[in-house]
């Protein structure tokens, strides 16, 4: 008898959902974008309608139809979503306004009520984990940031003045449970709307970068997790919660195994995203020889020399909130520079600014690493790999199922209905390694001494960009624009 599960990875451009083994292979996958998101003044950014839900309904049904085995073979489905998304719902369930993406300024802020039918306030996973069962559980491990959430605990905090510090009475809030826990069962509207076989358990997972850790097969120890999504970051593994507050270089996350956590770097806000960004700006130059417009730009920059011939890329398509007066550039740019140099510059900015914000955590917590795990789009690329493993001197690992979050997801549940006894059991049997990409002797060095032109760059072009900023008036955000869906994605 075949045994599966069903993972739900939903993030802030499109929904993957991937039928999973129990050995960690992905055999039945739907991919489907989510809507544009809606921006406006002021900083808000928002899922237009009430797409996170259509839009999962569409790609589950999708991938049902695909799905040519038998349903009762099916375990369990485990649901995975964005992290700081902030939904707010009427007594019903329904939305009571649009879904707050975490790239809206009020997903950092104190809730402030604005409609009178506002009954319920949770996050992306709790959103779906209603609509899927009925039930108004969530995962603890997605609550991070501007909730009363006590990360020692995995709870809701005891301190009553917090709740009524961030404007949220208990209330107003779901029941919380660890990764792996039963959320509830498919109910029979659930089960019409999405294709999805009706009371199939629904196993919580965490917030998006933890599951990615854990499909990563992310443990703590001497391994760095690199994670290249729209946003970019490098991640270890812990027992100890660090409290806000009491770190400079990294913040500590809830990880996706119960009572683990994540210590977290700095990261770049738009770093998929603008490898998506440039690449559509070219859109059709690989028609001719039937090749994707990244195929195209990645044999390019493969030509062009590691340091891309002087060509430096600032990584700042958003600013980071402390700093809103940042601008990304292309520097150095002449006569010897085409679209290669600058797709591989702006690879290897990603790689600088992951770089100077690991050194920095690493530093900081006193922990030493001898390997990269990478995930995420850019991991399927060899020329970004392989850059990677020079820029930071340390070797590459990607491992064989590329969607990690799902592969996280999958984990979760497989553990949480007994399928394997511990996350060690099941990590060892579905996770599992691919290539490893070696540092290069000559192209370590030459990085090594772009990166100490590189690091400070900030503090040349800081002063231009606020002086730009005075003369030109404060600048609405830039819109987030259609979702940029690449084939590293």
């Amino acid at each position: 008898m075949n045994r599966y599960i069903l993972a739900i990875d939903q993030g802030t451009q499109s929904n993957k959902l991937t039928i999973f083994d129990l050995q960690g292979n992905a055999l039945w996958q739907e991919h489907q974008p989510l809507k544009p998101l809606h921006t406006a003044a002021g900083g808000v950014v928002e899922h237009p309608d009430d797409d996170l839900w259509t839009s999962l309904q569409a790609t589950s049904q999708a991938l049902m139809a695909k799905f040519d085995g038998d349903v009762s073979e099916i375990l369990a489905i485990s649901l995975g979503s964005i992290r700081f998304n902030r939904l707010v719902l009427k007594a019903n369930g329904d939305l009571a306004q649009p879904a707050i993406s975490w790239m809206d300024d009020r997903a950092h802020q104190i809730y402030e009520k604005t409609t009178d039918d506002a009954v319920y306030v949770t996050a992306s996973t709790g959103y779906l984990a209603y609509r899927l069962t009925g039930n108004r559980i969530d995962t603890a491990a997605s609550y991070i940031g501007t909730w009363p959430i006590d990360m020692d605990k995995w709870d809701w905090t005891d301190e009553d003045m917090m709740f009524d510090f961030l404007n949220l009475p208990r209330t107003l809030l779901f029941k919380l449970v660890k990764p792996g826990a039963i959320l509830g069962n498919v109910t029979e509207e659930a089960a019409a709307a999405t294709g999805l076989p009706k009371g199939l358990p629904v196993i919580a997972t965490a917030n998006d970068k933890a599951v990615e850790a854990l499909g990563a097969g992310l443990k703590t120890g001497p391994d760095l997790l690199l994670s290249l999504g729209t946003y970019t970051t490098s991640i270890l593994q812990g027992s100890e919660n660090h409290p806000f507050g009491t770190t400079r270089y990294y913040w500590t996350n809830f990880a996706d195994v119960p009572d683990e956590y994540l210590y977290e770097s700095n990261g770049v806000y738009r770093g998929m995203w603008t490898v998506s960004w440039f690449a559509k700006q070219f859109q059709g130059i690989g028609d001719a020889t039937h090749e994707s417009t990244l195929d195209v730009l990645t044999r390019e920059a493969a030509k062009v020399a590691p340091g891309s011939d002087g060509l430096l890329t600032l990584m700042d398509w958003q600013a980071a909130a402390d700093r809103p007066f940042r601008k990304s550039a292309f520097i150095g740019l002449d006569e010897r520079h085409n679209r290669g140099h600058m797709f591989r510059s702006i690879l290897e900015g990603l790689a600088f600014n992951l770089l100077n914000y690991s050194t920095a955590m690493l530093k900081e917590l006193d922990r030493k690493v001898d390997r990269l795990v990478v995930t995420g789009g850019g991991a399927q690329n060899d020329i970004f790999m392989q850059l990677i493993a020079d820029i930071f001197n340390l070797p590459a690992q990607r491992n064989v199922v590329t969607d990690a979050a799902g592969l996280g997801a999958a984990i979760n549940a497989a553990v949480g209905i007994g399928e394997y006894r511990t996350y060690d059991d099941a990590i060892a049997a579905m996770v599992k390694p691919a290539d490893s990409f070696v540092p290069q002797a000559d192209a370590v060095a030459q990085y090594a001494k772009v990166y100490e032109k590189y690091k400070n760059l900030h503090q040349f072009t800081d002063p231009v960009f606020k002086e730009l900023q005075t003369i030109n008036g404060v600048a609405e955000r830039g819109k987030v624009g259609e979702p940029l869906i690449a084939s590293w994605d």
